[in-house]
């Protein structure tokens, strides 16, 4: 019942958040046709507004756009003018998905066991080591670790390629690129919860019962104590999914990061309400699932 119950709430959700967003971009100063090339006569300028409907009252525009939105049409791009928004979507999301469920996987992967290495290593040498690289990797930005990773790997040792986005070598740097940075941040809130699981009372009795530390961490301690994780990895995740502008732009992939800051600063309407409702689906399903996955690893969590 409750998980039907957030997914009757999700259309009023969305529409809420498409109301909220498309005032925010008409509130704005500008439009869609100050930044060309050759500043366009008024008349030619008017007829651009009443092509595309821009001359109407802003509530009128929002009216048409969520009936164009029930026959599943986001509308015409404003700035890529021979492509529709769906026609974008669907050609830079596969490239963001793939590159964000790589990144993903490779946070997911290396911070949760980094994170246990440092609970389990608490106080010594291990701990204050392996515990400064992750605050590094938390500190340092993709616009710095990336270059770097280039002048290393694909300059100077020449064992991947510089950018684009052809073949699996050539997501090997951007998805260190954007990983790294969540690894990190993975590491140290797998340490805390850890450190704070091992300190449990359930804990100590198992300890009494002569079980292993293994059994112990691995059957017991890491089930509890990754539930923060999977809370911090559903935003993480919708957050990779539609791309990272940054990294995106170091190694020139055409994922959906770069029409997402384009588009703001070109007040494209429709191509930025249709990245932001995209955006918007990714995190409330998500969220949804990160509850489900609660239900599986802790047996104390009921929703009613």
């Amino acid at each position: 019942m409750y998980f039907l119950k957030r997914l009757v709430l999700l259309i009023p959700l969305l529409l809420v958040i498409s109301f909220l967003a498309f005032g925010l971009m008409h509130a704005a100063p500008g439009g869609p046709f100050d930044k060309e090339r050759a500043p366009a006569s008024p008349e030619i300028e008017r007829n651009l507004k009443a092509k595309y409907h821009l001359d109407e009252p802003w509530l009128k525009q929002y009216l048409r756009y969520l009936g164009g939105l029930l026959h599943g049409d986001f509308g015409p791009s404003l700035k890529y003018r021979n492509h529709t928004v769906t026609d974008v979507i669907a050609q830079a999301l596969p490239v963001s998905v793939s590159l964000g469920a790589l990144a993903f996987c490779f946070a997911v992967g290396l911070g949760i066991p980094w994170g246990v290495l440092l609970a389990v290593r608490r106080g010594q040498w291990a701990d204050y080591l392996w515990g400064l690289v992750a605050l590094l990797m938390v500190c340092i930005p993709a616009l710095v670790l990336g270059p770097l990773l280039v002048l290393a790997f694909a300059v100077h040792w020449q064992l991947f390629p510089v950018a684009l986005w052809k073949s699996a070598r050539h997501a090997v740097l951007p998805m260190l690129t954007l990983g790294l940075f969540f690894a990190g941040r993975i590491a140290r809130l797998m340490r805390e919860s850890m450190t704070t699981t091992l300190q449990a009372e359930f804990i100590t009795a198992a300890r009494a019962k002569g079980l292993s530390e293994n059994a112990i961490l691995l059957k017991h301690a890491l089930r509890l104590a990754v539930l923060p994780i999977v809370s911090y990895a559903g935003p993480m995740l919708a957050d990779l999914l539609t791309g990272s502008f940054i990294v995106e732009s170091i190694f020139q992939i055409p994922g959906l990061g770069g029409f997402f800051v384009n588009s703001s600063f070109n007040a494209d309407y429709p191509m930025l309400m249709g990245l932001v409702l995209l955006y918007a689906v990714l995190l409330v399903v998500l969220n949804l699932v990160v509850d489900l996955l609660y239900l599986l690893l802790d047996r104390r969590v009921k929703y009613e």
